[in-house]
């Protein structure tokens, strides 16, 4: 079995947080989808949990660790990759209808990144990058 990447994130109404990620264009597992959490599959190998902030909060014990608020505290930026620029574009006009806040463009030339943020303020980062740059990886500073 291949590797596959499970994020996690709260969210305040689990409903409208499915609804969300649905009108994005994902669908949810009903195998791993109960009155807790939902398994939003975004790729075969790839899946966002997003889980009452309740739930979530009950894998930190032992942990003396607390439940921020994403919406002031940032722990993460998930980027994930689409097929071209406008694909990033069409991904985030889905993800404004829905109710996502935007945040900036950047153009790199060889790679196009947006931003928005969940119903909760979770962040996210849809890019396309060139696959000859991809082809060539990182280049070694002069």
């Amino acid at each position: 079995m291949e590797t596959q990447l499970f994020v996690n994130v709260p969210v305040s109404d689990l409903e409208k947080s499915k609804e969300f990620y649905t009108a994005l264009g994902w669908t949810l597992n009903p195998h791993f989808t109960d009155e807790n959490a939902a398994a939003v599959v975004i790729s075969e190998h790839s899946v966002l949990m997003i889980l009452r902030r309740e739930f979530y909060e009950g894998f930190l014990e032992g942990t003396g660790k607390t439940l921020g608020d994403p919406r002031t505290t940032s722990l993460a930026l998930t980027a994930f990759s689409l097929p071209s620029r406008e694909a990033v574009d069409a991904f985030i006009a889905r993800a404004e209808t829905a109710g996502a806040r935007i945040g900036v463009t950047q153009d790199y030339g060889f790679m196009y990144q947006r931003q928005f943020d969940d119903l909760d303020g979770n962040h996210f980062e849809p890019f396309w990058m060139d696959p000859a740059a991809v082809e060539n990886g990182p280049q070694p500073a002069e």
